[in-house]
């Protein structure tokens, strides 16, 4: 249950904003900022006042039902009024649930995500290259547009690493809760007794820091340039295109080679750089604010197992809210996607709610 309190708050909210936006003394920007944030209480006002009558209408119609002197037939009408009233009232809790979760400043940030190959070889670099086509047909569904910065190929077709770029609408929102372990189990094509073979490659998702988020000093970067190397060490360049920043306050270090031009290759080393640094800055303030509290979603963990992906078995499964999807193609093809993330976004927002 949400509390009544904050629903109370949240009507209150709207009536002051409609009072104040009312008001003729009001400046273009304050009335910009609060149009804004009354249109979005106002998709949900309705939903909130059916809430707090529920419980009344809900005690109304008990009292019917537990007169025995009253009409079989509009007896049975209150028990299917009861029935609607309660499932209504669950699709309003998950809408209002949805609706006050707190607002991270970066969920509407696109997104940098980057899929590393873990423990299993080269089964486990052909699993990271299927992570990273889920997320490009995810990307293709929901019309974002995917731009690769940087990749580092195995055998057969798999990945060792790929970072790359996510931009569209509420992106960081969407895929914050990817970031962790992803294990698969499944018989590779190599495998002659049939054996499952457990594998798994890791997934971090940052919001892609502007240069307004985040001020990094030129003092504070260390550049160096080389020639960039191909498999086997052979010379892909003949000049000095490759860069490596390292950013000495916090030891991170950048380095990128995809492009042929040094410059091109510092601003994409630069844009990963910023993102972690912005991330690492979170991170310490997000400590700071719960360190009396655990969550187990979104934590952000890289070494946090968070999902496994059983072939034989044809499901995957989400440990960190138990929930599993027996349509592990269906999942893979970026058809069942929005479902679980869904589901992560309600469970965050309910310990959220828990902790108010």
């Amino acid at each position: 249950m949400i509390p009544r309190k904050t629903i109370e708050e949240l009507i209150s909210k709207h009536s002051l904003l409609e009072k104040d936006l009312s008001s003729i003394d009001i400046d273009k920007k304050l009335f910009a900022e609060k149009s804004k944030e009354y249109s979005e209480i106002n998709e949900i006002i309705n939903d909130a006042k059916k809430y707090l009558s529920f419980e009344k209408d809900k005690i109304e119609l008990e009292k019917i039902l537990k007169d025995k002197d009253s009409d079989k037939e509009f007896l049975k009408m209150a028990e299917i009024e009861l029935k609607d009233l309660e499932t209504e009232f669950e699709k309003n809790e998950k809408k209002l649930k949805l609706f006050l979760l707190p607002k991270d400043e970066a969920d509407k940030k696109n997104a940098i995500i980057e899929i590393r190959a873990g423990t299993g070889g080269l089964e486990a670099s052909l699993f990271a290259s299927d992570l990273f086509k889920m997320y490009e047909k995810v990307s293709h569904k929901k019309k974002w547009n995917i731009e690769l910065i940087s990749i580092s190929r195995s055998e057969a077709g798999g990945l060792k690493e790929v970072i790359a770029s996510i931009k569209g609408n509420n992106i960081y929102s969407t895929l914050k809760y990817e970031s962790g372990v992803h294990r698969v189990q499944r018989v590779p094509d190599t495998e002659t007794q049939g054996r499952v073979h457990t594998s798994a490659a890791t997934v971090a998702v940052l919001p892609e820091a502007e240069e307004v988020d985040l001020k990094i000093n030129d003092s504070d970067l260390r550049i160096d340039v080389f020639r960039a190397g191909g498999p086997g060490g052979q010379s892909v360049n003949t000049t000095d295109s490759a860069v490596r920043i390292t950013h000495l306050p916090s030891g991170l270090s950048v380095s990128q080679q995809d492009e042929k031009s040094q410059h091109k290759n510092k601003a994409k080393g630069m844009k990963i750089l910023r993102s972690r640094l912005y991330e690492l800055e979170r991170n310490r303030i997000d400590q700071e604010r719960s360190k009396d509290r655990k969550s187990k979603i979104g934590t952000g963990d890289r070494s946090e197992r968070i999902r496994t992906y059983n072939f034989p078995q044809g499901r995957v499964t989400d440990h960190r809210i138990n929930l599993t999807l027996h349509k592990l193609e269906e999942f893979l093809e970026g058809e069942m996607f929005d479902e679980m993330i869904e589901s992560l976004t309600l469970r965050a927002q309910e310990e959220s709610l828990s902790n108010l």
